[in-house]
Order: structure tokens, then sequence, then C-alpha cells
């Protein structure tokens, strides 16, 4: 931190290092995974692929999953296998990271945004049912800071009108909807393996389904629409391969998933840290009037990717610039999610879209701040992060 950025805090002493929203936390024995791949004969197209997904189909218990070199990839792969072209629409949330939406549009289709719920930031499935017509062939909801949308209705809306619904669970591994686990509920579910993800795999996603043709084409598609792998032709001693579709080189190497099916073994207590840290959240900020802690729905175990924290402008004498510049002058990674994905230039130069067509999700996000949430903090950083929060809401307070 710059001389400037401490003069700005006059809280308790700013940490001596940046506490980041998220991070990676790896040990030994994923470093071992990694090694005894590097010193196998495949670290790509080999067999950890394989054993990965099965692994990972096992965990959120799904009859197929297919694996990819990032979460935008599995996103890209899920929106060719629902079949979407020029011509079609699907229905996603503005408050999501653009990749959400850049999937429709890499197949030539046309994202059309549907505003939120106001509790929990995703995706209402009343505001679906406005914006479905004819052109309309998928819905994509995003499971927001880890908090399942609300999947039943969305289903039955898919069902009524013939759409596949692409849940983007990148934020979720982990959490339940009613009892499921997401992963096993949605006709294809997105997952994500960014370092400040539940797991990681570097960089990486992977797409779940129960549909062995939806499978096929997810494989066929992350290898250049080929329609075999090179150890596939190595075992059957041929060489022949046939490119029977437009597709992408999004393959997740033999190192990535060895990382994965290490870092697999510990989703469980990952997954338990973060509940344990944003329970602590929520108790502490509860007790601030001027800010409103997340939203958990009886009938859903979130994930905890993050912790969003909104706050009630009017009770404080500064706007949200100021706190979080004062609180990343404490040494917090604080970062905002998300500017809403129908502002960012590019959509609103193709699209035409203005201030105020969402007015919800708008809203949120001049009121959000993101705090640092991941399964590695310790008990002092999480007292750290709510000591300065109380310091900074307590300082600008009304």
């Amino acid at each position: 931190m710059t001389d400037t950025d401490h003069a700005l805090y006059t809280g308790s002493p700013a940490r001596q290092t940046l506490l980041p929203y998220g991070r990676q936390c790896l040990d030994d024995d994923d470093i071992a995974a990694v090694i005894e791949v590097l010193r196998s004969d495949w670290i790509t197209t080999g067999p950890k692929v394989a054993e990965f997904e099965e692994a990972f189909a096992a965990e959120v218990g799904s009859k197929y999953a297919v694996s990819f070199s990032s979460g935008t990839g599995a996103l890209h792969g899920a929106a060719f296998a629902a079949g979407l072209g020029p011509g079609d629409e699907a229905i996603t949330t503005p408050m999501t990271f653009c990749a959400t939406a850049n999937c429709v549009l890499y197949q030539g289709a046309k994202p059309v945004f549907a505003d939120i719920c106001p509790d929990t930031l995703n995706i209402d499935p009343d505001e679906v049912t406005r914006h479905i017509n004819p052109h309309t062939k998928a819905i994509l909801p995003v499971d927001y800071a880890g908090h399942p949308a609300d999947l039943h209705p969305i289903l039955e809306l898919a069902e009524r009108h013939g759409l596949i619904v692409i849940e983007d669970a990148c934020h979720a591994l982990g959490a339940q909807y009613r009892g499921k686990r997401l992963g096993s509920i949605s006709h294809m579910t997105v997952f994500s393996f960014h370092p400040v993800k539940h797991i990681t795999t570097g960089e990486g996603g992977m797409v779940t389904t129960d549909d062995a043709k939806l499978a096929r084409q997810l494989r066929m598609f992350r290898n250049h629409g080929i329609d075999s792998d090179a150890r596939q032709r190595q075992a059957e001693g041929q060489w022949l391969y046939e490119m029977v579709a437009l597709g992408f080189n999004y393959r997740l190497t033999d190192i990535g998933c060895a990382l994965g099916l290490s870092q697999l073994k510990k989703l469980p207590n990952n997954i338990a840290r973060r509940r344990e840290i944003a329970a602590r959240y929520t108790e502490a900020f509860n007790a601030i009037p001027s800010i409103r802690t997340p939203v958990v729905r009886p009938d859903v175990n979130p994930a905890w990717h993050l912790y969003p924290i909104r706050l009630d402008l009017k009770n404080f004498r500064v706007g949200r610039s100021e706190i979080f510049r004062d609180l990343r002058a404490a040494g917090l990674g604080v970062n905002v999610h998300y500017i809403p994905v129908h502002l960012h230039p590019y959509y609103r130069d193709r699209f035409a879209y203005r201030v105020g067509e969402y007015a919800i999700a708008e809203t949120a996000y001049d009121s959000l701040i993101s705090l640092p949430m991941f399964h590695g903090m310790t008990d002092h950083d999480a007292q750290e992060v709510i000591a300065s929060v109380q310091t900074v809401a307590e300082r600008y307070r009304a």
C-alpha cells in the first residue's frame, strides 16, 4: 500500500499484506499429484481426464461430466450442445460475469436479460416468463455468489416451452437446492475451477448432464469437432479421425485434471469452512443496520463463492466508492460483483441498452461490495474483515 492509501483509512492498523477476496489453497498432495503426471506418458488427452470426469460426476450426482479448459469454454460448449445459433435467443441474468451472456453470442444467438429477485439477486422466474417468445431456445440461470437460483419454476417453464436449461453454477459447486446437489438438476450445469473457486485446476471448467447425446456433443465440441480423441486412437491402433462439426480446442490437460482430482477430495472441508466464515460474517454484520447481509432461502444450502454485502447508502455520509477505498486501504481485497452485463460498453453499443432497463440489478450493483471469502482464511483473517467493516461503517454513519 502507498502512504496515500494508509492516509485514507483511520481505523485499526492496516494489514501488512492484502487479504484477497478469493484465492487458491494448495498443499503438498496437490503438488505431488501434478508431479506424478508430469513424469508420466500423458500430460494431456490422457487417463487423468476421464478419471477426473468420473469422480466429479459421482460427486455431484450426474451421469456424465465433460471437462473444459475454462468455465467460459464450458459455457460455450453447453451453448453449442443446446443447439443455439443465429436467430435464437437465450434468457439470462444481467447480474453475472460477462461470460454467461458471451457464450450465447459465440454461437451467433442473442442473449436476452431478465431482471433479478431483490433478495437473492438471482434471475426472477416471473421476469423470465415475460421474455419467452418463439425465438427463445434456452434459459441460463446463474447461482449468484453460490446461492442456487430458483430452479424448479425455471425448469417448469423450460418443460412448458420446450427449452433447455443451462445452469451457470460456476459460483456454486457443493451447493444444494431442495435437497439435491447442483449438477444433478438442470439439463446442463456448468462449473468453474478458477483459482478463486471451491476447487481449482489452475483454469478449467466442467459441464454435467444426464443426457448421453448432450455429453457426446460436448466432448466433440471441446476437441475441434472431432469425433474421437488421440488416446482412443492410439489404444485402437488406428489413425483415422473425422471432424464432424466446427469445434474448438477447449481440452483440459491431465496436469489440470490431476490437480482437480486431488482438490476434489478436499471439497467437503472447503465448503464447510466457507459456511463457517459466512455464518460468522452474518452474525456480526446483522448488528449493523446500514449493512444488508446475503439472504439465504430456506430450501437451499449455498456454497458461498462470494460474500456480497449491500450498503444502505442513505445511512452513510459517503458513497460506495469511499467505503470501498477505505476497506482496500485497510488491507482487504474487496471487490464488486458485478457491473450488470447490459451496462458494459460492448452490450450498450451493440444492443442499445440504457440505464434503468433492469432496475433491480442496477440498484443492487450500486450498493454491492464483496468481502474476502475463501476456505484458506483463518479465524484471525475473518475477524480482521469484521473489525474493518465495523470501523468503516461507524466512521461514515450518517
